[in-house]
């Protein structure tokens, strides 16, 4: 049944308006996003295949593009969209960030880094930079690929950090792996960085390693 031919106050639309998106379930609101279903179905019951296929929510915002535009209803136009709602999405978050309180305790980025970091398929190397106050004024990706000496470049690091115009940076990094833990490669460009941010007066508040849903301090481990 076409959703047009559905009673107005079930279309998950009418619904989103009438009783807000908290209340939708997750195939009701990919059916806003997809708009139309494909022949032989509806949005919604294009959604829930989609769930199906991709086993979960995040298993299909995370899907790789090419597998997702192949899907039977999706295409070039549909993916866009998705990932354009997706990058809106964390550009909030990190408005939020930057409008929120002074960062007195890493522990307040932490669920923001979960967010941007924990679906990527390889190490990124980025920094959040502070101001004075410790409020955050950007967050930037510098480096891709394993993390270690030869591939985090400090020279690069103060160059943008001075370009920021920072007074303090968090450091962060992910482990595709999901495990948190530093290496001794996390530890020793830790210091590296450590030393040649402070030759500018810039001082690095923590070094933050992200996993599968968890986050680990090298400044609470007294690693830095």
């Amino acid at each position: 049944m076409h959703l047009h031919d559905w009673p107005a106050q079930e279309r998950p639309r009418e619904r989103l308006l009438r009783v807000g998106a908290r209340a939708l379930s997750e195939a009701e609101l990919l059916a806003i996003w997809l708009r139309t279903g494909v022949r032989g179905g509806n949005a919604v019951e294009l959604a829930r295949q989609l769930l199906g296929e991709f086993g979960s929510l995040r298993g299909l915002l995370c899907a790789d593009a090419a597998r997702l535009q192949a899907h039977r209803g999706i295409g070039p136009a549909r993916c866009a969209e998705l990932q354009a709602l997706l990058e809106l999405a964390r550009r909030h978050q990190l408005e939020a960030l930057k409008s929120g309180p002074p960062l007195t305790s890493p522990r307040l980025a932490r669920d923001y880094l979960l967010a941007e970091l924990r679906d990527r398929d390889h190490e990124v190397f980025c920094v959040l930079y502070l101001d004075s106050r410790h409020r955050v004024t950007a967050f930037e990706e510098l480096f891709r690929g394993t993390i270690d000496g030869a591939s985090v470049h400090p020279r690069e690091v103060v160059k943008q950090a001075l370009a920021n115009r920072a007074a303090a940076v968090i450091l962060v990094h992910n482990h595709p792996s999901g495990v948190a833990e530093p290496s001794h490669a996390d530890e020793r460009i830790t210091t590296r960085l450590r030393d040649a941010l402070a030759l500018v007066d810039i001082r690095v508040i923590d070094h933050l390693i992200t996993g599968e849903g968890t986050c680990t301090s090298l400044a609470e481990r007294g690693l830095l």
